[in-house]
């Protein structure tokens, strides 16, 4: 077994059964660290010591014939910014917390543990998570396994690039704007985010951060549609801490990953009626589409129809995000005696330093005023699947942009002539945070000199077999696991 591209679901298998080591699988993957990391900088840092202990302690329950889980001895990688680890630091990229240690377990994290998954590390993102590329002045850019002069996107970018590079079978993400989905489709392997909540969040002081907000939600990012599954069967399930958390969800997506979809309808927009694309990235994600119908399904292209422009929409998600980053602020200058924007400016990125400014000023009737264009954004996708079973669109609206230096890479200011916000403005992946559909990104080809390019299928609310369904079909259609030996390898 070639641990870099095994499957988790593979590995899992095999050291169950007692075919391969727990130790030896964690050692391959340490060891690829170590020989691969230093250039692709998707690491933040790497738990060698524990993972090793932790393998070792799954060896021996699997000699005394103890039970060990579903994900026994599978390499894990967390999200840095989004789960802490008792131990690990919790940096968040940036500069003021960068002796921040982490002094609990995310509930993510038990549940992972609890099935038999290893942590080996945790993964770079942007500061503060603030935008879709990953580079933060800590720690530098997250170089795409593709193409190492481009970002592999974010926010939660470490986290793809590791998967596709075979530093680790499994990622963990959190997605508050797209940001499982557009690493992913940088960075071609599969993202799923769930519904809002079915998998749970317990977040301390504020339990009832993302109602109001962005609904942000933990996803595995994964190199098959099949692990990915494996993982939400995991991870999901009703939390009583969590005041959103939904009931316990269905009893398996494994066994969506066999469903045939057939009966399904499938909706295709562009552009979600309002967004710029780059036109060869469009050309590809359009021939993608008709993996679909090879599949079985009807395909069918819509308009959809919000009412806002892609410009008005992503500013109600940059003030809302920015709304909640000075609230964040303000709570640590008042207990905590650290107010970014006082004391720490100079060391922060100047595109996060704007979105702090701005938060600071947004009232609270502005920021309840932006849930309206929420409900339109709701109300639009809402009636895409009124008359059909999925929404397709590309996940992102541009290739891979080249990295810059000390914290500053930003994706396109502007896609065919029409300006967009370099945070986020090409990526329609942020209106399924307003609403909280579940969606995942699938790779669906490459443009120009190989650059990975995503393509984005979202369900109605509590529809997550139905897309981990879809995306399997599209896996089987159009299977992508060839690329990361023949596309990857020779980069570094």
């Amino acid at each position: 077994m070639d641990v870099a591209y095994a499957s988790a679901s593979d590995i899992a298998a095999a050291v169950r059964r007692g075919d391969r080591s727990p130790v030896a699988v964690v050692d391959a993957v340490l060891d690829r660290i170590e020989r691969r990391n230093d250039r692709l900088n998707a690491y933040a840092e790497v738990a060698a010591d524990a993972a090793r202990e932790r393998a070792a302690d799954i060896e021996r329950a699997i000699d005394d014939g103890r039970p060990v889980g579903p994900l026994a001895g599978v390499p894990v990688a967390l999200k840095e910014s989004a789960a802490s680890k008792a131990g690990l630091l919790r940096t968040m990229g940036s500069v003021p917390f960068r002796d921040t240690v982490s002094r609990t377990d995310s509930t993510v994290v038990t549940r992972l543990e609890a099935a038999g998954a290893v942590i080996v590390g945790t993964t770079n993102t942007p500061e503060l998570d603030h935008k879709a590329t990953t580079d933060n002045p800590l720690r530098g850019p997250t170089r795409n396994p593709f193409d190492l002069s481009r970002n592999a996107g974010g926010s939660s970018g470490g986290s793809a690039a590791a998967v596709a590079d075979g530093l680790a079978p499994v990622a963990h993400g959190k997605d508050a704007g797209g940001s499982l989905r557009i690493p992913a489709a940088w960075s071609g392997v599969y993202a799923f985010k769930p519904t809002f909540r079915r998998v749970p969040d317990v977040t301390r002081p504020d339990g009832f951060a993302d109602e109001l907000g962005i609904r942000s939600t933990h996803g595995p990012i994964t190199r098959s549609v099949r692990d990915a599954a494996l993982v939400l069967d995991v991870i999901g399930g009703h939390h009583p801490r969590d005041p959103s958390s939904l009931p316990d969800g269905p009893a398996s997506y494994r066994a969506a990953v066999e469903r045939p979809i057939d009966d399904l309808t499938v909706a295709y927009t562009p552009d979600y009626g309002t967004f710029p694309v780059d036109r060869e990235l469009q050309e590809t994600v359009e021939d993608a589409v008709e993996a679909f119908g090879d599949a079985g399904a009807t395909v069918e292209p819509v308009e959809v129809q919000i009412g806002y422009t892609h410009a008005e929409l992503t500013d109600a998600w940059t003030t809302l995000v920015g709304a909640n980053l000075a609230a964040m602020n303000e709570w640590l200058a008042r207990h905590d005696d650290v107010d970014l924007l006082r004391d720490h400016r100079e060391e922060m990125t100047d595109s996060l330093v704007a979105l702090l400014e701005s938060g600071t000023r947004t009232t609270a009737t502005e920021y309840l005023h932006h849930h309206v264009v929420r409900t339109a954004v709701h109300d639009a996708i809402e009636d895409v699947f009124e008359e059909y079973d999925l929404l397709v669109s590309p996940t992102v609206c541009h290739p891979p942009v080249e990295n810059a230096t000390e914290g500053s890479t930003l994706g396109p200011a502007e896609i065919d002539g029409e300006p967009v916000d370099p945070r986020i403005g090409w990526c329609p992946t942020f209106l399924l945070n307003f609403t909280g559909h579940p969606a995942a990104s699938v790779p669906a080809g490459t443009v120009g000199e190989g650059l990975p390019v995503g393509l984005q299928i979202a369900g109605p609310r509590f529809a997550d077999t139905q897309v981990i369904a879809a995306s399997a079909a599209f896996e089987r259609v159009r299977p992508w696991a060839d690329r990361y030996r023949t596309e990857t390898a020779a980069r570094i």
